[in-house]
Protein backbone atom coordinates (compact mmCIF):
# COMPACT_ATOMS: atom_id res chain seq x y z
CA UNK A 1 0.00 0.00 0.00
CA UNK A 2 0.92 3.77 -0.75
CA UNK A 3 0.10 7.08 -0.36
CA UNK A 4 1.28 8.75 -3.59
CA UNK A 5 0.29 12.08 -4.75
CA UNK A 6 -2.87 12.28 -6.14
CA UNK A 7 -3.23 11.64 -9.73
CA UNK A 8 -5.46 14.10 -10.77
CA UNK A 9 -7.33 17.13 -9.18
CA UNK A 10 -10.98 17.99 -9.67
CA UNK A 11 -11.68 21.98 -8.93
CA UNK A 12 -13.12 22.93 -6.10
CA UNK A 13 -16.73 22.62 -5.57
CA UNK A 14 -19.09 25.35 -3.28
CA UNK A 15 -20.96 23.82 -0.78
CA UNK A 16 -23.02 26.92 -0.11
CA UNK A 17 -25.20 25.22 2.98
CA UNK A 18 -25.58 21.76 4.39
CA UNK A 19 -27.84 20.66 2.09
CA UNK A 20 -25.49 20.90 -0.32
CA UNK A 21 -23.27 19.05 1.36
CA UNK A 22 -25.95 16.46 2.18
CA UNK A 23 -26.57 16.33 -1.67
CA UNK A 24 -22.84 15.87 -2.93
CA UNK A 25 -22.51 13.14 -0.38
CA UNK A 26 -25.55 11.59 -1.66
CA UNK A 27 -23.90 11.72 -5.70
CA UNK A 28 -21.16 10.44 -3.99
CA UNK A 29 -22.24 6.99 -2.56
CA UNK A 30 -24.18 6.27 -5.46
CA UNK A 31 -21.16 5.77 -7.51
CA UNK A 32 -19.03 3.95 -4.67
CA UNK A 33 -18.69 -0.12 -4.63
CA UNK A 34 -16.65 -2.62 -2.68
CA UNK A 35 -13.51 -1.81 -2.44
CA UNK A 36 -13.91 1.73 -2.55
CA UNK A 37 -11.87 3.45 -0.22
CA UNK A 38 -12.76 8.10 0.43
CA UNK A 39 -10.60 9.56 2.35
CA UNK A 40 -11.99 12.22 4.22
CA UNK A 41 -9.24 15.32 5.22
CA UNK A 42 -9.83 18.85 6.79
CA UNK A 43 -9.34 19.96 10.23
CA UNK A 44 -11.29 19.89 12.99
CA UNK A 45 -14.83 20.72 12.37
CA UNK A 46 -14.60 21.09 8.73
CA UNK A 47 -17.43 18.83 8.08
CA UNK A 48 -16.03 15.09 7.57
CA UNK A 49 -18.17 13.24 10.16
CA UNK A 50 -21.58 15.44 8.96
CA UNK A 51 -20.59 14.20 5.46
CA UNK A 52 -20.09 10.39 5.89
CA UNK A 53 -23.21 10.87 7.84
CA UNK A 54 -25.09 11.74 4.71
CA UNK A 55 -22.99 9.63 2.62
CA UNK A 56 -24.20 6.25 4.92
CA UNK A 57 -27.69 7.74 4.91
CA UNK A 58 -28.11 7.85 1.36
CA UNK A 59 -26.99 4.58 0.73
CA UNK A 60 -29.86 3.07 3.43
CA UNK A 61 -27.87 3.31 6.61
CA UNK A 62 -29.58 4.35 10.16
CA UNK A 63 -31.15 7.61 10.36
CA UNK A 64 -28.59 8.18 13.90
CA UNK A 65 -24.94 7.37 12.95
CA UNK A 66 -22.68 8.07 15.89
CA UNK A 67 -18.95 9.52 15.18
CA UNK A 68 -16.46 7.03 15.77
CA UNK A 69 -13.91 9.65 17.21
CA UNK A 70 -13.80 7.11 20.61
CA UNK A 71 -14.62 3.48 18.97
CA UNK A 72 -12.39 4.68 16.19
CA UNK A 73 -14.42 2.48 13.72
CA UNK A 74 -18.40 1.85 13.09
CA UNK A 75 -19.41 -0.66 10.35
CA UNK A 76 -22.77 -1.17 8.79
CA UNK A 77 -24.39 -3.31 6.97
CA UNK A 78 -26.08 -2.57 3.90
CA UNK A 79 -27.84 -4.57 2.04
CA UNK A 80 -25.16 -7.03 0.44
CA UNK A 81 -22.35 -4.96 1.29
CA UNK A 82 -20.74 -3.50 4.63
CA UNK A 83 -19.20 -0.18 5.00
CA UNK A 84 -16.65 0.98 7.34
CA UNK A 85 -16.28 4.36 9.09
CA UNK A 86 -12.64 4.97 10.40
CA UNK A 87 -12.13 7.81 12.38
CA UNK A 88 -8.13 8.03 12.88
CA UNK A 89 -7.79 10.81 14.69
CA UNK A 90 -6.47 9.50 17.64
CA UNK A 91 -3.94 7.01 16.28
CA UNK A 92 -0.37 7.60 17.26
CA UNK A 93 1.10 5.17 14.33
CA UNK A 94 -0.36 4.39 10.87
CA UNK A 95 0.40 0.08 12.10
CA UNK A 96 -2.67 0.75 15.00
CA UNK A 97 -5.18 0.49 11.98
CA UNK A 98 -4.34 -2.68 11.59
CA UNK A 99 -5.75 -3.55 14.83
CA UNK A 100 -8.92 -1.93 13.11
CA UNK A 101 -9.51 -4.79 10.09
CA UNK A 102 -8.72 -1.99 8.03
CA UNK A 103 -7.14 -4.16 5.25
CA UNK A 104 -10.22 -6.22 5.68
CA UNK A 105 -12.11 -3.26 5.03
CA UNK A 106 -10.38 -2.15 2.00
CA UNK A 107 -11.03 -5.63 0.33
CA UNK A 108 -14.16 -6.33 1.28
CA UNK A 109 -16.59 -3.02 1.91
CA UNK A 110 -16.69 0.42 1.40
CA UNK A 111 -13.99 2.28 3.73
CA UNK A 112 -14.63 5.90 4.57
CA UNK A 113 -12.09 7.14 6.37
CA UNK A 114 -11.44 10.52 8.16
CA UNK A 115 -7.78 11.58 9.08
CA UNK A 116 -6.53 9.39 6.31
CA UNK A 117 -2.87 11.00 6.56
CA UNK A 118 -2.66 9.02 9.71
CA UNK A 119 -2.31 5.66 7.70
CA UNK A 120 0.52 7.32 5.75
CA UNK A 121 2.40 3.75 4.00
CA UNK A 122 -0.80 1.87 4.74
CA UNK A 123 -3.25 4.21 2.48
CA UNK A 124 -4.16 2.06 -0.93
CA UNK A 125 -2.70 3.33 -4.18
CA UNK A 126 -6.31 3.96 -4.90
CA UNK A 127 -8.68 5.92 -3.13
CA UNK A 128 -10.58 9.06 -3.46
CA UNK A 129 -9.52 11.95 -1.28
CA UNK A 130 -12.48 14.65 -0.27
CA UNK A 131 -10.66 18.06 1.65
CA UNK A 132 -13.18 19.96 2.74
CA UNK A 133 -12.58 23.43 4.07
CA UNK A 134 -14.71 26.55 5.30
CA UNK A 135 -16.79 28.55 3.01
CA UNK A 136 -18.29 32.12 2.83
CA UNK A 137 -20.74 31.09 6.09
CA UNK A 138 -20.76 29.12 8.79
CA UNK A 139 -22.97 26.39 7.36
CA UNK A 140 -20.60 26.46 4.08
CA UNK A 141 -18.24 24.49 3.04
CA UNK A 142 -15.55 24.25 0.30
CA UNK A 143 -14.49 20.50 -1.35
CA UNK A 144 -11.81 19.50 -3.19
CA UNK A 145 -11.61 15.67 -4.61
CA UNK A 146 -8.72 14.22 -5.51
CA UNK A 147 -8.41 11.04 -7.47
CA UNK A 148 -4.86 8.45 -6.79
CA UNK A 149 -4.36 5.64 -8.44
CA UNK A 150 -7.59 4.16 -10.41
CA UNK A 151 -9.77 7.20 -8.99
CA UNK A 152 -8.22 9.65 -11.02
CA UNK A 153 -9.85 7.57 -14.03
CA UNK A 154 -13.27 7.62 -12.26
CA UNK A 155 -13.01 11.28 -11.00
CA UNK A 156 -14.45 13.47 -13.94
CA UNK A 157 -17.39 11.54 -13.83
CA UNK A 158 -18.06 11.77 -9.92
CA UNK A 159 -16.89 15.70 -10.23
CA UNK A 160 -19.27 15.79 -12.83
CA UNK A 161 -22.38 14.43 -11.23
CA UNK A 162 -21.27 16.51 -8.06
CA UNK A 163 -21.79 19.55 -9.46
CA UNK A 164 -24.72 18.77 -11.26
CA UNK A 165 -26.56 17.85 -8.47
CA UNK A 166 -24.80 21.30 -6.33
CA UNK A 167 -26.04 23.67 -8.95
CA UNK A 168 -29.60 21.62 -9.95
CA UNK A 169 -30.34 19.74 -6.60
Amino acid sequence: MTSASPDRAARPIVLPDLAATHRMAARLAAALRPGDVVGLAGALGAGKTEFARAAIGALGGPVEVPSPTFTLVQTYELGDLTLWHFDLYRLATPEEALELDIEDAFAEGISLIEWPERLGHLMPADWLELRLGPGACPEARCAELFGHGRWAERLGEVEREANDEITHG
